[in-house]
């Protein structure tokens, strides 16, 4: 569903319950462009129109750059174990190593123990560019063990770029020391502006001494949510929001977040589902809260993406996250694990194994555009979306059997752009096919036309045919975007030729989507 239908069904649920669309409040961050909706922010290859200054700090980072988190990793150190607020989706579980969502973490470290983390990591991963702090609970309530690890990690490794999650409620107080620390992007979670939604997410704040619940609550948090986002915005500080879609709670509500972000200069703004699997403990969960499906956040982040850029890659990374996003290599960097390690941080190779990464960028960045020129001068209503199994790089080298998310690419005239990812259940366990979790699969990406995989078995593939979905093999190990914009030229010719018919896989079904997040 298209940019201009999502904000209509938005729109139409936001009138439905008496609600006034305002007019988009003058932007400040990041910007979208007109043509192929792609971001000139970062969130692609490419400086754009964005100041190098600018794009110095997003280029190589994993989550402010949607292509860069096909090639570098980031990490998370488990720091700052106070929260000073509840929020009905968080559970904040220890020793929950098998668990991925954000504040679980398997073990809390010091500053000391955090920047040796942090040493062997980037020695091990050359790739990783990043360190950020965000929880298990938030960085502003343990200021103290935050900020001194944020400058041990800068003497130690002064290459890694610095990154700060919080919930904002003390945010305005801690600018200076932010700025200080050269911490140059911060991440706020912000999942309302009206008090009155605020209070079904939040039971209570802890605020100068002093503990707020309900209405109350949510109104202090949000007046310092918008005014630390300001004031970081002002002193160049580069702000990506992170909102939770809590369908018939926020979600209609999020556009208006999203203009109220956009205009205090948030660079991204990051629409995450909620997570509300009961066994997770937490409110929400217990309560029978549901969370959106893949296609409800679609709409809504459609209907969001204008002059601001939507964060579409998230990974709603655990609090001790280590490696690319949608991997997980913490497990290989306990603390026992990394006080046996021989750690020798060496600057030089980090950056030479970081030019070939760049040089694999440029190459693919080409390669795009060679089969992005096969295009030029020919326009086409036809939209469609297809699945990618992939391990990275940017690269269709993942067998379908051991995917465990399909990325999402929306094909058009305009080019391949990322839409989004799937995550599901590995098919082949022990070397055999599970045909129980394939019809789960199906239903996951039963909105794309095709999945391009690098090996696909007879059943699996036969399977998808009889879904209506095109299995694609004959593109293995090659460029993602180069190779759907080839397939999706070949397409456009067999319907052309009427060898095929094309039809909307799912409008019928997303459109329902929306009515039940509208209802």
């Amino acid at each position: 569903m298209n940019a201009v239908v999502g904000r209509r069904a938005y729109a139409n649920g936001a009138v439905a319950r008496g609600e006034m669309m305002q007019p988009a409040a003058e932007h400040k961050g990041c910007r979208t462009s007109a043509n192929a909706g792609q971001a000139s922010c970062g969130s692609r290859v490419g400086q754009g129109d964005l100041p190098t200054g600018i794009w110095e700090k997003v280029k190589n980072h994993p989550c402010y750059s949607e292509d860069a988190h096909h090639h570098y990793a980031r990490m998370h150190v488990a720091v700052a174990p106070a929260c000073n607020i509840q929020c009905n989706y968080c559970n904040r579980k220890y020793d929950c190593a098998n668990e991925s969502r954000p504040g679980v973490v398997s073990e809390k470290l010091t500053p000391e123990q955090a920047v040796r983390k942090v040493l062997a990591v980037a020695t091990t991963i050359p790739q990783m560019t990043v360190l950020g702090i965000a929880g298990p609970g938030d960085p502003l309530a343990n200021p103290e063990k935050t900020f001194r690890t944020f400058d041990l990690v800068a003497k130690a490794a002064p290459d890694i770029k610095l990154c700060l999650s919080t919930n904002g409620l003390v945010l305005p107080d801690h600018i200076d020391t932010i700025v200080k620390s050269k911490i140059e992007h911060v991440t706020i979670t912000i999942n309302m502006i009206d008090p009155e939604i605020g209070a079904k997410i939040y039971p209570w704040i802890f605020f100068n001494h002093k503990r707020y619940v309900g209405i109350d609550a949510a109104r202090i948090l949000a007046d310092r949510q918008l005014q630390g986002l300001e004031m970081l915005s002002e002193r160049g500080i580069l702000c990506k929001v992170n909102s939770v879609m809590i369908p018939q709670i926020n979600d209609h509500h999020l556009v208006e977040v999203n203009k109220a972000v956009k205009s205090r200069g948030a660079f991204l703004h990051n629409i995450m589902p909620l997570i509300s699997a009961p066994e997770y403990g937490t409110v929400f969960g217990l309560n029978g809260q549901w969370g959106p499906t893949a296609q409800q956040l679609k709409v809504l982040q459609d209907a969001c993406e204008g002059e601001i850029a939507m964060m579409r890659h998230c990974r709603q990374c655990r609090a001790d996250a280590v490696g690319l996003l949608g991997e997980d290599r913490s497990a290989e960097f306990t603390t026992g694990q990394v006080m046996k390690m021989d750690v020798k941080y060496d600057l030089e190779m980090r950056k030479a194994y970081q030019d070939r990464v760049e040089d694999e960028r440029a190459a693919k960045v080409t390669a795009n555009q060679d089969g992005l020129a096969k295009f030029a001068g020919e326009m086409s209503e036809v939209t469609l979306l297809v699945a990618v199994a992939t391990k990275g790089s940017g690269l269709i080298n993942e067998h379908f059997g051991h995917a465990k998310e399909f990325q999402v690419y929306e094909l058009s005239t305009s080019g391949a752009k990322f839409v989004g990812h799937r995550r599901v259940d590995v098919y082949c366990q022990g070397g055999r096919g599970e045909e129980d979790r394939l019809s789960t699969i199906i239903r996951g990406i039963y909105d794309c036309h095709a999945v391009f995989v690098a090996k696909i078995g007879g059943c699996p593939k036969s399977n998808l045919i009889k879904a209506g979905i095109e299995p694609v093999d004959q593109y293995a190990h090659e460029y993602i975007e180069k190779s759907a914009i080839a397939w999706f030229r070949s397409y456009l010719d067999r319907v052309k030729s009427g060898e095929i018919q094309h039809a909307k896989r799912g409008d019928a079904a997303i459109r329902q989507g929306a009515l039940i997040s509208a209802a």
